[in-house]
């Protein structure tokens, strides 16, 4: 009886072998499509977590996940044992939904793809940054807060606009808009420097998209010429938003060394509390790059560039106008508490008489005719991107997840240090 009583424990009843062989046939299925999903799936279904036979697939395929294996699937796991794919009203997104066609960017982490969406055919710029050398660099909170910052720039035509995010357990994917007029960086180069309508135009819409910025408590902090895009019409796109810091009220202060060198405020160098008119410091670089052809200030020699931030007196050719000088003077001040922006921020920059001739309503309405026109004949045309990077062939493991089996515990670690990362718009949002 002893016997019959333990085989009876130990075999499967006819319900529970089709369970198992479902369960079976569902995992060789989702192993393609990434096993944290299937995980996920079968976490609430107490006969899964509960048979022996379950609990060793799960344990072979993934070694370095043990919390996921516990006997008793109650609780499910926690966050800090999953991968949160964060509030998404697209929460299989994955590489495969992607043809990544051509690499039109790169930077520290990663590199930023065309892509064509397959199931909606749609073009985007697709920013992927692989997570290990996020954590070697300790810059996984640069990273997060862009992704917040993005959150909160639908509402703005001169910031680019996240679509959606989400992640496999190596990589992070930003789903952004596709802008292909170029950066201001590679016009800059080609043409040297601007006539001043241009510039004004130009000035104003960074101008514009900062203002915004700053109406959120964000700060932007790396304005310069390669992080402004042109789009197909030519007008202006701020991307890249690693360096914002987020929650700085108005006099709020933070003190981070961090941006580009050419653009650095005298401040930031002293190692001195900033506050947000560091950015329109970094609007008057730009705009005298744009004027002039190099920034304000500049060296080859690194170390004499800081000293001239710090102690070199702004030089001025008399080849602008008076409003232009003006404007300069009081953006590239040295002394931040006397900088244009300083007392009402943004107000002061748009109330100055070098943006006299600029409507704003109509300029935050694109309805101002862009100086330039890039003449784009569509999403293909590649012609304002730096060959360096088109001519570049696009890595296989960009376009899919990878193999769980492979997968280490750096890689876990890698994937609990972006909780919540994920994310697609809410669907009311498209109606």
């Amino acid at each position: 009886m002893t016997v019959k009583a333990e085989a009876a424990r130990g075999a499967l009843t006819y319900s529970g072998m089709r369970g198992l062989a479902a369960i079976l046939i569902a995992f060789m299925k989702q192993r393609r499509m990434g096993l944290n999903d299937f995980i996920q799936k079968i976490a609430n279904n107490s006969y899964a977590c509960k048979h022996p036979e379950v609990q060793s697939i799960l344990k072979i395929s993934q070694p370095q996940e043990p919390e996921l294996m516990n006997a008793n699937p109650s609780p499910p796991p926690s966050p800090s044992q999953q991968i949160n794919l964060g509030p998404s009203s697209n929460p299989h997104a994955k590489p495969s939904d992607f043809h990544f066609l051509k690499v039109i960017g790169k930077g520290s982490f990663g590199k930023v793809l065309l892509a064509r969406h397959k199931a909606e055919e749609a073009f985007y710029a697709v920013k992927v940054l692989q997570k290990k050398a996020i954590l070697k660099k300790k810059e996984e909170k640069h990273i997060m807060s862009e992704r917040n910052v993005l959150l909160k720039n639908v509402k703005h035509p001169f910031l680019v606009g996240l679509h959606f995010s989400f992640q496999t357990a190596d990589k992070l994917y930003f789903v952004l808009d596709y802008i292909n007029g170029g950066e201001l960086f590679y016009h800059l180069q080609r043409e040297r420097c601007f006539l001043e309508p241009r510039a004004r135009f130009y000035a104003a819409e960074i101008a514009s998209a900062l203002g915004y910025l700053h109406s959120l408590n964000i700060v932007y902090r790396d304005l310069k010429p390669e992080n402004i895009l042109l789009d197909s019409q030519g007008h202006i796109v701020l991307t890249d938003f690693g360096l914002c810091k987020e929650n700085i009220e108005h006099n709020g202060t933070t003190s981070t060394f961090c941006g580009t060198p050419e653009y650095l405020a005298p401040e930031v160098l002293h190692k001195q509390p900033y506050d947000r008119t560091v950015d329109w410091w970094c609007l008057g670089a730009v705009l005298y790059e744009m004027l002039y052809g190099l920034p304000p200030f500049y060296s080859r020699n690194t170390a004499e560039m800081y000293d001239n931030i710090l102690n070199k007196p702004l030089q001025l050719k008399p080849n602008i106008t008076n409003s232009a000088r003006h404007l300069l003077e009081g953006l590239l001040q040295k002394d931040r508490t006397k900088r244009l922006g300083a007392k009402d921020d943004f107000m002061e920059i748009k109330n100055h008489v070098f943006f006299s001739l600029i409507n704003w309503d109509d300029l935050i309405n694109k309805k101002i005719t862009p100086p330039f026109n890039p003449n784009v004949s569509g999403p293909s045309d590649l012609r304002h991107f730096d060959p360096e990077f088109t001519e570049e062939p696009v890595p296989n493991s960009i376009g899919r997840s990878p193999d769980s089996i492979l997968l280490t515990a750096s890689v876990k670690e890698a994937a609990e240090a972006f909780l919540g990362f994920s994310y697609a718009p809410p669907m009311d949002s498209f109606l």
